[in-house]
């Protein structure tokens, strides 16, 4: 985290809640906006600048999900966490498709909280990366995720498009660990323990098409996620 505080919008309608969560993370050094319903936080959204934006679900004149819709119509790359009382998969799905990084299902931990929006702010703020990025270089590999391809030399492999989503993923955070609870929320929709699983032998894939170069590695870090070794 730099010196300079993080400026978080906090749209949540509970009052003790909604100002509980606001001290909590001003005591921990973020600049905290409280908006209490959905119209109030897309015109903080309009007026200021946030690096990350932390969404109650279920809100009075304007739900979450809307509230990302018109944020994300107005900002592609500021990180959206969703707070919810939901724990069906179609809710999660709707809040990704919504422009959801991650989500929260309470009740939570104030701890667990705090470092879930670390981890983003990490990967998003002053770490560099492109979030829209398509066509990368992965050692002598040239990726492009449109046309889900990756070629080495005059050789090519196509690719599925979980398999091109998981390697745009890695590339985007060369060299950074990507999380895997994102990756898997990013690209399946949830962090279940059979994703998590189908997600290991895609890596497992993505591997031995990566194999030509030797510098190239996939590492897994432990607990945490994987890292892609490349120049």
């Amino acid at each position: 985290m730099s010196e300079t505080k993080s400026r978080v919008l906090l749209a949540e309608d509970d009052p003790n809640l909604g100002h509980l969560l606001q001290e909590y993370l001003q005591a921990k050094g973020f600049d905290t906006a409280l908006a209490v319903n959905g119209k109030e936080g897309f015109d903080l959204f309009r007026k200021n600048t946030y690096d990350l934006c932390l969404l109650d679900v279920m809100m009075p004149v304007k739900d979450g999900y809307t509230l990302a819709r018109e944020i994300r119509s107005l900002n592609r790359d500021v990180p959206i966490v969703f707070l919810t009382a939901k724990s069906m998969k179609e809710d999660t799905i709707e809040g990704f498709n919504a422009g959801a990084d991650d989500y929260i299902a309470k009740p939570f931990s104030m701890e667990e909280l705090l470092l879930r929006l670390k981890a983003i702010l990490r990967r998003t703020k002053g770490t560099g990366v492109n979030l829209e990025q398509t066509t990368f270089t992965v050692g002598d590999y040239k990726f492009d995720h449109t046309r889900q391809l990756l070629e080495y030399g005059n050789k090519g492999q196509k690719l599925t498009s979980k398999e091109a989503d998981l390697l745009r993923l890695l590339a985007i955070y060369k060299n950074e660990v990507l999380d895997r609870s994102f990756a898997l929320n990013s690209i399946w929709g949830d962090d279940s323990y059979f994703n998590s699983r189908s997600m290991d032998v895609y890596i497992a894939k993505l591997r031995k098409y990566l194999k030509e170069d030797p510098t190239i590695e996939i590492m897994n870090i432990h607990g945490r996620g994987f890292r892609l070794i490349a120049k």
